[in-house]
Parts: C-alpha cells; sequence; structure tokens
C-alpha cells in the first residue's frame, strides 16, 4: 500500500496516524482515576489555603 503513495502521501498519513495516537493517549489519560495520595495533597492544600 505504502510503495504506492507519493512522498507527500506517506507524510500526511504517518501524521495521522500521529495525530490518532495523540488523541488515544490524551483520551486515556483524562479516563484514568486520580490517585489516592494525590487526592490527599491536594485535599490538604485546601485545607491550608482555607486556613489563611
Amino acid at each position: 500500500m505504502l510503495e504506492h503513495m507519493t512522498g507527500q502521501d506517506k507524510k500526511s498519513s504517518l501524521k495521522e496516524q500521529i495525530d490518532e495516537n495523540l488523541r488515544r493517549v490524551y483520551q486515556d489519560a483524562l479516563n484514568e482515576e486520580v490517585p489516592d495520595r494525590l487526592k490527599q495533597l491536594l485535599e490538604q492544600l485546601r485545607a491550608k489555603e482555607a486556613g489563611k
């Protein structure tokens, strides 16, 4: 398939694949649960800020 593509077509196809992979990784990261330890640290920071 790629042997019939021009240099520009190959670059465009590669760019589309990279874009799709980046979107998938970013979406996966958005869907990850925030670790409990990070939640605790954020709560501590909020409590400290509220106490000022």
